[in-house]
This record gives C-alpha cells, sequence and structure tokens, in this order.
C-alpha cells in the first residue's frame, strides 16, 4: 500500500533522513520505533506532504506524493493524527467529528460514521457537546483518533498516541488501536513505547539518526537483544 523509496529529507542544509526504504502492506500495522531525534515524526509529516524530500519517492496504492499538498493526500486517503493532536479546542466533540468527514465519499454518510466513532469511543458520546480543550488527556487522543477515522482512510498515521498519558490510560490507547486494526484499518504508528509498539506492529522498522537500521516483525524486534538493550533498559 505505502512505499518509501530512497527518503533523503533535511531542514536547510541540516539532513535528518538518508536514504530510508520501508513499506507498510494493506491491512497491517507497521511501527516506526526509535530514539528522539531519529527522524520518525520527520518521515511521517514528508509522508503526508508536510515536509518537501530532498531525494527519493513516496507511493500509496502506486501513486506517488511527492509534490502533491497536504490536502491533496489526504482526499487521497491518509489520515495522520500528529503528535499534540491538533485539535480544535474551543469546538465541541460533535464539531470536531464532523470536521473529520470532509472527504466527498464520507460527508453524506456523517451520521453513520458518527455512530461508528462513538461505538468504538463511546466516552466521546458521553461528552457529545463539551468543547474539546476541557477533556483529559485520554479523552483528547480518543477524539483526535476518532475524528481521522472519519474520513474512512486508507492508511492511518499515529504519531506519538500515548505521549503523556497515564498507564492506564496508554493500555486503553492500544486496545483501541488493535481493535481499529481488526477492522481491516491500515495503521503506521511512531511510539515513545517501544515495547507496545512491537507488541501490536504486524512489522517494524527502526530508525538511528536518519537512517534505518533495523527491521523484522513485532515479535522479532521485541525479543531481539540489541533492542532490549538499547531501548527497553534490559542489561546484559
Amino acid at each position: 500500500m505505502l512505499e518509501v523509496t530512497d527518503l533523503e529529507v533535511a531542514y536547510g542544509d541540516v539532513g535528518a533522513l538518508w536514504g530510508v526504504s520501508l513499506h507498510v502492506d494493506a491491512g497491517t500495522i507497521v511501527s516506526l520505533v526509535g530514539a528522539n531525534g531519529a527522524g520518525k515524526t520527520t518521515l511521517l509529516r514528508t509522508v503526508s506532504g508536510l515536509l518537501k524530500p530532498k531525494a527519493g519517492d513516496v507511493r500509496l496504492a502506486g501513486q506517488s506524493l511527492v509534490g502533491k499538498s497536504p490536502q491533496e493526500i489526504a482526499r487521497m486517503g491518509i489520515a495522520h493524527v500528529p503528535e499534540g493532536r491538533g485539535l480544535f479546542r474551543q469546538m465541541t466533540v460533535l464539531e470536531n467529528l464532523e470536521l473529520g468527514a470532509f472527504q466527498p465519499k464520507a460527508r453524506p454518510r456523517t451520521k453513520e460514521l458518527l455512530d461508528k466513532a462513538y461505538a468504538l469511543f463511546p466516552r466521546l458520546k458521553e461528552r457529545t457537546h463539551q468543547k474539546a480543550g476541557s477533556l483529559s488527556g485520554g479523552e483528547q487522543q480518543m477524539l483526535a483518533i476518532a475524528r481521522a477515522t472519519m474520513s474512512e482512510p486508507s492508511l492511518l498515521i499515529l504519531d506519538e498516541p500515548s505521549l503523556g498519558l497515564s498507564p492506564l490510560v496508554v493500555q486503553q490507547m492500544f486496545a483501541l488501536i488493535q481493535t481499529l486494526h481488526g477492522q481491516g484499518v491500515t495503521i503506521l504508528l511512531v511510539e515513545q513505547n517501544i515495547h507496545q509498539a512491537l507488541k501490536v506492529a504486524d512489522y517494524a522498522f527502526v530508525l538511528q539518526t536518519g537512517s534505518l537500521v533495523m527491521q523484522g516483525t513485532g515479535a522479532e524486534l521485541i525479543a531481539d537483544p540489541e533492542i532490549q538493550k538499547a531501548y527497553m533498559g534490559v542489561l546484559e
């Protein structure tokens, strides 16, 4: 579904990604892990059209995304939930969700899609008329993901969905991600909680200072001694 080939990205003269190639197959969860500053968010922002690559290609279902605007890429079927969530804090839960149904194919089915979102996130239904800015951190993250699903994306990009959440809410968040996966949603995930990210992943890639250094199934990487030592605090 998504193919990234030999991607190079820079901020001015400062390189951020060098020759990165990865793939996301339809119906899978792919996790992108690595230390802070490894280039994970840069890669997501490039896929979404928020950053332009110096070299390389990004293709969705065979179509190149390079040179397209974020709006065009969203219309092609990519929904990006950024770190920080990007909610309209002075608008209600319902208003935020309705904004998510911007795709021509989704707009006539807004009520049906709302019902699906509320079924997946029942807490949001209880807070339909509450302003987004007054929700808890976990509820705001649920709203950001629910709003993204309103466009029925072919690829859902999640950047640090557990950031700042309590351990209990983190468990709930990953259960919801697995539920979405079970419904056939393809997910590209960047996550600071590497154990959880690998646990839910069908496949994963490890970024280090802008380059891919390792890849494998989630199960393979979670059992790898180097991954355990570098990212999970396991001592030799």
